[in-house]
């Protein structure tokens, strides 16, 4: 039988833009709903089901093809740690943000349509700290701490010797577990792109807040290379992790 072709840089970039756009559009949509219809909504434990079940079943489809980063935060981890090249991750990042620009527009073009619904009040799920949520300081020590454990998880269920096949579950149960701790504190990031498409739409104070749920992340993903390089994965140095390649991958490798 005849070996399928690897995907192309064009497949890889496409595949990481619609899962991002199912990420925001599925998982922000399931908040605004949850604060929309006040007594009637799903609450905390819905919204983290629909973001944890999203990435769950994108790795599945999506991941054979990019990976399913769709997150800035695992990209650059995954191109500190060599896991993939720089035009991959430049062609990743894009897609993300693109994606989760476009999954914010579409969710607002129909929540826009629903009785009642204001931007200003209701939002559209975007981050925040003070006020109603944890101190900047606080967010911004929770972003980094748990996106570390986020992305020490990715690369243990990916690694060559974990179970093969249960990536996805320990991915997305990890991310439901991420939620239930950090919505009250400060609607939960992880991702720089998730809290892009919303904050760009929302405007004010969200996108004034957007530089925490950009840096805080991306300095979890880099701790957790550096931890998973150096101490707890294959060897003990840059010189023995995987060379970049086409996999390049959170959930493929």
């Amino acid at each position: 039988m005849a070996s399928l072709k690897p995907p192309t840089s064009a497949q890889k970039y496409i595949a990481e833009l619609l899962g991002t756009f199912a990420l925001v559009f599925f998982g922000c949509g399931a908040a605004v709903g949850a604060g929309f219809f006040l007594g009637f909504g799903i609450g905390f434990l819905g919204i983290a089901f629909a973001f944890g079940v999203t990435v769950l079943v994108m790795v599945y489809t999506i991941g054979p093809i990019s990976g399913c980063h769709i997150n800035p935060a695992i990209t650059i981890s995954m191109l500190a740690s060599r896991k993939i090249s720089i035009q991959d991750a430049i062609g990743y990042i894009i897609g993300q943000c693109v994606g989760a620009v476009m999954g914010a527009g579409a969710l607002l073009l129909i929540v826009s349509g629903m009785p009642g619904y204001q931007i200003a009040t209701n939002g559209l799920g975007q981050n925040a700290f003070g006020g109603l949520h944890a101190s900047m300081t606080a967010a911004f020590i929770a972003e980094v701490i748990l996106t570390f454990f986020f992305l020490i998880v990715i690369y243990g269920s990916t690694a060559d010797w974990a179970p093969k096949g249960f990536a996805g579950i320990a991915i997305g149960l990890t991310l439901f577990v991420i939620h239930l701790v950090a919505i009250p504190i400060d609607g939960t990031s992880v991702n720089p792109a998730r809290s892009l498409g919303p904050a760009l739409f929302v405007g004010g104070t969200a996108l004034n807040q957007l530089w925490l749920f950009v840096v805080a992340p991306i300095i979890g993903g880099l701790l957790a290379a550096g931890v998973w390089t150096y101490v707890l994965g294959p060897g003990t140095g840059p010189e023995s992790a995987p060379k970049a390649s086409a996999k390049g991958s959170a959930a493929s490798e």
